[in-house]
This record gives structure tokens, C-alpha cells and sequence, in this order.
């Protein structure tokens, strides 16, 4: 598919693309990358780019393709103790629930398998904007997170989510059990960057970017040790749950790398779950929810540890949703 615009006034390129057409930045330079954009009918690669009025700016939207896929035995292999659930499909979008360990695209430090393979091995249709290692990947969770996702199948739907995700129209609620209970529902505003002495880690930094997250008390453990909570993000930062979480001495079961101390031989995993996903369907505008039933190890531990009829009502989405809206 194929637009043209014409040049009112002078403008940068990724500039004047921004005011037409509903994407993000990086969406906008990787068209320009990659050559789907010409000013002229001449292929324009150079994202600053002076125009000039009256000049006539043409982008080609590129289909979403099937992609070849790494070595089919050595994915299977990689990905046969992961289930990955479909919870809704349509031409457009998919929803998922993500298992714990199971990284969502490729990077230099991977070695096995990704959600992005399993995608591609199943010829499921992906849009193409994020990039070869990331395609249809809208929003990613951390590698140890399980929970809801959703993957665009066509470059209209990825940017239409993209776009909700910066007007934070989009969401999710997530679920965790840590090892102390808080004090109190709370919010933590604290700016969170790369930390200088373990790269693995992110931490607290005066110079880091803006993060904000809010926390609600759900149920404490009969022994009153541990808690059940829920958590919504306002800001994307990377591993921004747990780092939060740790600034104020409170860890998710299981997550060592962020300061939790216990009996690790029992738990091969942090205890945390993205819950329940909001969205606006990116093509019909019809609001949509869906959410993502806890995984085996986590309910287990909800039912051997926590009187589990009794927080089944508050673990219902309206009562989560609603939970926030009490303190926030």
C-alpha cells in the first residue's frame, strides 16, 4: 500500500511523516531505512532530510510476510516444555500467554529458541515494521515473566497499537508474590537506568529516565510471610516491577538478580505474571480485554501457601481494575 503527501512547508522528513501518518519514531526511521520512502519519486534514505514545499512525499507500506525460520528441528526441540496458549486471533492481532523462560526475540545473547520463532514456525503472519528479529512484536515481557501479550499480524495493526502504547490507551495488570508484605497500596516514582556495576541489572539512578509504578495489596500467606499483590505500569522501563520492588526492600519470590534470599532450590523462577491486557482493536476500534490464567508453579503455590478460596474473587480483572482506582 502506497500514500502521498504533499509539502505545505519546510520540514525534516521524520518530522513531516510524524504529522501524517499515525506511527512511532523508530517506525518512521525504519521506513525511511529502508528505503520505502521517496520525496520526488527519488528514494530518500537520510531521515533529516530538508523538504521544501510543494514537494511530494510517497511511503510504501510493505505487506506483513512470512518469514524464514532458523533450523526447524533445533526449534522445536528448544521450545517443546513451552506451552504457548493462543487466547484470541483475528486477521489483525494476537493475543497470548507467554510461559515463563521463553525470551520474545532474538538478541546477541540468546541461544535458544524465541517467541518470535515459534510465531514464524507456526507461518502465523507478522508485521515487519520492528525489524527482522522483532517481528510483530509490539510490547515485550521480560524472559522470566509469563503472562499477556499481543503480536501484530499486519504493519496497519502495529501501528495503531504502538500508537495506544505511547498514549498509554493500552495496558496490562500484573501479579506478583513477594516475600514480604507492603506496608501499605503505594506508588513509587523513581527514574531507573542501567546499573554501572552489573549490566545484567537495572537500578535506581538519579540520570535515569522516568518510571512509575503502582502496587495493590491482594492477599497476605497464612503464615503472613509472603504476598500476593497486583501492579500496573504508567511508564515501560525495563524490569521495572522488580526494581521498584527493591528500592523499598520488597522482592518477587524467586528473583535473585533483584536481592530476594530464600530457598532458590524450590522456585526456578520470579513469581511474576502479567495478568489481564487492555486494548483498543487497532482496526474495528472496539475495546477489547483478555486475561491470562496463572501459570501451574504459581497457582500451586497460591494453593498450598494462601487460603485460595478466599482471594479467588479478588484475583476476578474488574476487581483488580478497580482496586487501582480506590488509591490512585
Amino acid at each position: 500500500m502506497d500514500k502521498n503527501f504533499i509539502v505545505s512547508e519546510t520540514n525534516r522528513l521524520d518530522k513531516f511523516l510524524a504529522l501524517q501518518i499515525d506511527a512511532s519514531r523508530n517506525q518512521i526511521e525504519q521506513l525511511i531505512k529502508k528505503e520505502y520512502v521517496k520525496v520526488d519519486g527519488k528514494i530518500v534514505s537520510k531521515t533529516g532530510l530538508k523538504l521544501k514545499e510543494n514537494q511530494i512525499v510517497n511511503v510504501h507500506f510493505p505487506e506483513a510476510e512470512f518469514n524464514t525460520i532458523k533450523d526447524e528441528l533445533f526449534i522445536r526441540k528448544s521450545l517443546e516444555d513451552k506451552n504457548i496458549e493462543i487466547i484470541y486471533e483475528d486477521d489483525d492481532i494476537l493475543v497470548i500467554n507467554k510461559p515463563y523462560n521463553l525470551t520474545v526475540h532474538d538478541a546477541p545473547s540468546v541461544k535458544d529458541a524465541t517467541l518470535v520463532d515459534w510465531l514464524k514456525l507456526n507461518n502465523i503472519s507478522l508485521s515487519t515494521l520492528s525489524g527482522e528479529e522483532r517481528h510483530g512484536i509490539v510490547h515485550r515481557l521480560d524472559k522470566g515473566t509469563s503472562g499477556v501479550m499481543v503480536v501484530a499480524k499486519t504493519n496497519q495493526a502495529h501501528v495503531g497499537l504502538s500508537k495506544q502504547l505511547e498514549e498509554k490507551t493500552m495496558g496490562r495488570y500484573y501479579l506478583a508474590i513477594t516475600d514480604m508484605p507492603l506496608k501499605d497500596n503505594i506508588i513509587i516514582t523513581k527514574p531507573i537506568g542501567r546499573n554501572s556495576n552489573n549490566r545484567l541489572k537495572m537500578s535506581i539512578e538519579e540520570n535515569g529516565r522516568f518510571a512509575k509504578s503502582a502496587f495493590h495489596k491482594i492477599a497476605l500467606s497464612d503464615k503472613e510471610n509472603f504476598e500476593l499483590i497486583a501492579a500496573k505500569l504508567y511508564t515501560g522501563r525495563t524490569h521495572q516491577i522488580r526494581v521498584h520492588l527493591s528500592s523499598i526492600n520488597r522482592h518477587i519470590l524467586g528473583d535473585n538478580l533483584y536481592g530476594f534470599k530464600g530457598e532458590l532450590n524450590k522456585i526456578n523462577r520470579f513469581y511474576l505474571h502479567a495478568y489481564y491486557l487492555y486494548l483498543t482493536h487497532p482496526i474495528t476500534n472496539k475495546q477489547m480485554s483478555f486475561k491470562a490464567n496463572l501459570p501451574n508453579d504459581m497457582d500451586e503455590f497460591l494453593n498450598t501457601n494462601f487460603q485460595k478460596e478466599n482471594i479467588n474473587d479478588k484475583l476476578n480483572e474488574n476487581n483488580i481494575v478497580s482496586s487501582f482506582n480506590t488509591f490512585i
